[in-house]
């Protein structure tokens, strides 16, 4: 698998990362501890070492399950976690109700300093390496939030620092006071909004970019039977790119490019998978599992060699089924 550099921090991992949002269970029908576990140690066993994940993944529970997963393991793992959604106070801006929980975009000096101690117990360690912040708050000034930041690498607790959902002039603010190493942006197929505004920044600036949500919830790993329900906080239930027609129209488009996956012999999973990195705007493909399987099917799109006659394809296949899916 390719081996990438996260900016300039010299931390090393591989072109495909882990995303635990799903082992949290909020808003995504609840989980399985013991399968998400066993993904985890499942994707560390197939060469896979970045591993995101962050608090408000279940308040706190995504993060238990990798500390307990990476026991005895710290050393085979890259961990990336985020702080910024908050429920120990009211500052800043109410975002969302999780598990009746009031959850609070805030960015403040005192509240990162709270989390990061939270996040290393957590995650049973004593370090983390990429710390990035969750969403935005625009309640907190970037310098203050950087300072905070820059503080916590000095004292060791932290190797690089990163943003996600941030816009252009926001990450140029936060480049203004210090090194960013990476960004965390939704990237796929049909989410291609950064490739005109982020990433040309990003390679100007030497920052890395993690994309995040390279399967678009599940739309991307393969045909979709139009009866399948979603059930429960899942939040496909209501969404609707996960329409019967959209499933119509994205099964089209994986008839259309099944002579690219039969000639690389990989899963539709995959081949999406192995898009995101072969078109050179992510640096790393975050990919969300739940079980061992899966894990282990992310893990070998690292080894899926996409030519520029396979991108052509797909690229044009996607135009002609996916332009209303597409932003």
């Amino acid at each position: 698998m390719k081996t990438v550099t996260l900016g300039a921090s010299g931390i090393e991992c591989e072109a495909i990362g882990l995303g635990t949002w799903a082992m949290g269970g909020w808003m995504w029908g609840g989980g399985d501890d013991a399968a998400a576990v066993e993904a985890i140690r499942a994707s560390l066993d197939a060469g896979v070492r970045l591993i995101d994940t962050a608090p408000a993944y279940g308040l706190g529970r995504s993060e238990e399950l990798v500390g307990k997963a990476l026991a005895g393991r710290r050393q085979d793992a890259v961990i990336a976690t985020k702080c910024g959604l908050v429920w120990h106070t009211k500052k800043g801006t109410h975002f969302f109700d999780e598990d009746g929980q009031a959850v609070h975009r805030y960015l403040g000096r005192d509240a990162i300093a709270f989390e990061v101690e939270q996040s290393l117990q957590r995650l049973g360690t004593d370090h983390i390496d990429l710390y990035i912040t969750h969403w935005q708050d625009a309640t907190t000034p970037v310098a203050e939030t950087m300072d905070a930041l820059l503080t916590l690498k000095k004292q060791g607790k932290i190797r690089a620092i990163g943003v996600s959902n941030v816009d252009a002039p926001t990450l140029r603010e936060y480049l203004r006071h210090g090194p960013v190493d990476a960004i965390q942006e939704r990237y796929s197929l049909i989410d291609r909004a950064i490739e005109s505004t982020l990433v040309p920044l990003c390679q100007q600036h030497g920052v890395a970019v993690l994309g995040y949500s390279s399967l678009a919830l599940g739309l991307l790993a393969g045909p979709m039977d139009a009866a399948r329900q979603f059930a429960g906080d899942d939040q496909r239930k209501d969404n609707p790119r996960f329409s019967v027609t959209n499933r119509e129209k994205l099964n089209a488009f994986f008839a259309d490019i099944e002579p690219v996956r039969a000639r690389l012999q990989c899963s539709f999973a995959q081949l999406m998978i192995a898009w995101t990195t072969a078109a050179g705007k992510v640096t790393v493909a975050l990919c969300g599992a739940r079980t061992p399987k899966q894990a282990i099917e992310n893990a070998r799109a690292g080894a899926v060699v996409l030519d520029p006659a396979g991108l052509q394809h797909i690229d044009a296949a996607a135009d002609r089924h996916l332009g209303a899916l597409m932003g």
